[in-house]
C-alpha cells in the first residue's frame, strides 16, 4: 500500500483523493462506448490484464469478460476510497485489486498482455513516466491501452454555441487559477499518440469512439451530467468567470426545477468523445 501524502498528479492527487461518486457517474454513463472500446482491442481467453488507476472498478469485471476463461485482472488504483469501491465492485474470481502508485508498481515486470488505463496518465506529472512504468509491466508484444474522454471540446448546448464555447473557457480559466495550470496542461490530452511514439513503441494506432445523447435521456445520462458536470464540474465556481447574464442563464440551462432545463428540451443534443490509443511493444524473436 502505497500510503505517501504527496501529490503525484497535476490535482494534487493523493491516496485521500476521493472521485469516487464522479466516477461511478461517469462509469455508468459510458458504459456502453467503454465495452466497445474494451471489445475493440479482442482480447483473447487467458491473457493477463491490468487496469491502471482502475477507479471504482467497474471496468475489472468487463476486461474480465474478455480474457476468461483462464484470465487474470489486476486493478490498481492511489486513492484509498477508489480501492475500497474496487474491491466491493469485484468479487475475488473476478480481480486483483491493489492499492499503489503507477509508478511503483509491486508488480512483477514483464507480466501483462495488456495495460488498460483510462483518464489516467493525463493527470500525471510526467505523462511519459507513467508510458514507461506501463511499459515494464508488458510482456514481449504487450501492449498499452490509454483511454482519454473529451479529446475533443463537448457539445452541450446545440441551440447556443456562444454560451456553450463561454462555459468552456471558463472552466478552463477556473483550472488554470485553481491548480496553476497553464493551456499546454490543460490541453496534454491530445498527444496521448505521441507520448505513445516517444516511449519507442513500433505499432501506435488510435480510435474514437463518440458518446452521442439524445432526449430523452437514460437515468444514468441525466444523473452523470447533472451531478458530474452541472453540479461539480460547472456550478457556483463560474461565476466570477462569466458575466451575471451569462451566468443566470446557465444555471437555469441547469436546474432540473426550472422550465428551461437543458436535458428536458426536445433539441437537447450531446456529444463527447472518447479516444483509445493502443501501442504495442515489440516482440521477441
Amino acid at each position: 500500500m502505497n500510503s505517501s501524502t504527496a501529490p503525484s498528479g497535476l490535482l494534487g492527487d493523493t491516496a485521500a483523493r476521493d472521485y469516487t461518486r464522479k466516477l461511478r457517474l461517469f462509469n455508468a454513463f459510458a458504459a456502453p462506448e467503454l465495452r466497445q472500446a474494451i471489445a475493440s482491442l479482442a482480447l483473447k481467453p487467458g491473457m493477463r490484464v491490468l487496469d491502471a488507476g482502475c477507479g471504482t472498478g467497474e471496468a475489472l469485471g468487463w476486461l474480465a469478460a474478455e480474457v476468461a476463461p483462464g484470465g487474470a485482472v489486476v486493478g490498481m488504483d492511489l486513492a484509498t476510497s477508489h480501492v475500497r469501491a474496487a474491491r466491493g465492485m469485484a468479487s475475488e474470481d473476478t480481480a486483483l485489486v491493489l492499492q499503489a502508485n503507477l509508478l511503483e508498481a509491486p508488480l512483477l515486470p514483464a507480466s501483462f498482455d495488456l495495460a488498460w488505463s483510462v483518464n489516467v496518465i493525463n493527470h500525471l506529472r510526467s505523462p511519459s513516466a507513467g508510458i514507461d512504468a506501463l511499459g515494464l509491466l508488458l510482456r514481449p508484444g504487450g501492449r498499452v491501452a490509454l483511454g482519454q474522454s473529451s479529446l475533443l471540446p463537448d457539445m452541450y448546448f446545440a441551440w447556443d454555441s456562444r454560451l456553450e464555447r463561454l462555459v468552456n473557457e471558463a472552466v478552463r480559466r477556473y483550472y488554470r487559477d485553481r491548480y496553476q495550470l497553464d493551456e499546454r496542461d490543460l490541453t496534454a490530452v491530445r498527444a496521448i499518440v505521441g507520448l505513445l511514439r516517444k516511449a519507442g513503441l513500433p505499432d501506435v494506432h488510435a480510435r474514437t469512439f463518440m458518446i452521442e445523447r439524445i432526449a430523452p435521456l437514460r437515468p444514468e445520462d441525466e444523473d452523470y451530467l447533472v451531478e458530474a458536470i452541472f453540479r461539480d464540474t460547472w456550478g457556483s465556481r463560474l461565476q466570477p468567470y462569466l458575466t451575471k447574464n451569462d451566468y443566470e442563464e446557465l444555471m437555469r440551462l441547469c436546474d432540473p426545477l426550472h422550465p428551461d432545463f437543458a436535458l428536458r428540451r426536445p433539441d437537447f443534443h450531446f456529444l463527447q468523445s472518447f479516444t483509445l490509443v493502443v501501442g504495442a511493444t515489440a516482440q521477441t524473436t
